[in-house]
């Protein structure tokens, strides 16, 4: 006999093996399931085992008792009509209980065991060997979208610090407009004032900090050699809550723009990090 295994995977956010094996070696299903749950960590898992020249007595087993008393019984139904009727041998092994998958003695289980676990392994380190070469593209991908939201970051801090000034511009040009016409005077305390509390509810300063630092956790769970996909997974919802209060914080157009542009690259992380173990 021969054996042949598959293995495939897709990605999913925790371990899902799913396997399909011939009933003659359901036995193995456990040894087989510990050994993809040790190895891999992250993934809908499908294994297929198959079976390849087996005898027929290696395959299925024939309840000769059963079947006997079943042919006997029938044989004393006399021909309803004097009609003479055939009966159809494939109806008869369908019926439950007179065939049933062979069971290896315990010797040969065990030799069947060692060989099947053996060429599992060696088709799970080839799916391992393609996953390590598909993760070294993903991470190169994932790498470039950290560096453009690095250098939108970067636009975000430059223009965040003259917010308040421009703000104190158009408040003083307002304010005399208004004044003008009403015939007013305001003093320059009240405008610092108004100046001051704007500052302090549009300071995006921790904001920004945060997602960089988010940043700089990223690139470091990509180059770990363990699992780190369910990190990765995490550390993408911290960064697209800290670019909406960006957003939602800012009051320069410019500065919501390139928040659009990182919640878009953010976006297209989430989605790759669902691939990566």
């Amino acid at each position: 006999m021969t054996y042949a295994v598959e293995i495939s995977t897709v990605n999913n956010r925790y371990l899902k093996p799913t396997l399909r094996l011939p009933d003659t070696l359901g036995f193995l299903e456990g040894d087989i399931e510990k050994n993809l749950r040790h190895q891999l960590s992250r993934g809908t898992v499908n294994y297929m085992l198959r079976q390849k020249g087996a005898s027929a007595e290696a395959l299925f087993e024939i309840n000769d008792r059963a079947l006997g008393t079943l042919l006997k019984r029938l044989s004393k139904i006399s021909p309803v009509g004097g009609v003479q009727r055939e009966l159809d041998l494939g109806g008869l092994l369908a019926l439950p209980g007179i065939l049933s998958p062979a069971v290896p003695s315990k010797a040969m289980a065990e030799r069947i065991r060692r060989k099947v676990l053996a060429i599992t392994r060696q088709a799970i380190d080839g799916l391992k060997a393609m996953r390590a070469a598909e993760g070294t593209a993903l991470a190169a991908d994932l790498e470039r979208h950290c560096r453009a939201i690095k250098a939108y970051l970067e636009q975000i801090r430059l223009r965040s610090t003259s917010g308040p000034q421009q703000y104190a511009e158009k408040l003083r040009k307002r304010v005399d407009e208004l004044l003008t016409v009403a015939k007013l005077k305001l003093n320059d305390e009240t405008v610092a004032r108004e100046v001051a509390v704007f500052a302090d509810r549009a300071d995006i300063s921790e904001e920004v900090s945060r997602l960089d630092s988010h940043l700089v956790q990223f690139e470091k769970g990509l180059k770990d050699s363990k699992a780190a996909g369910r990190k990765l997974d995490f550390i993408c919802q911290e960064m697209l809550r800290e670019a909406n209060t960006i957003g939602s914080k800012a009051c320069d157009a410019a500065i919501v723009h390139l928040v659009v542009d990182i919640k878009c690259r953010i976006d297209r992380i989430k989605e790759q990090v669902q691939n990566v173990e």
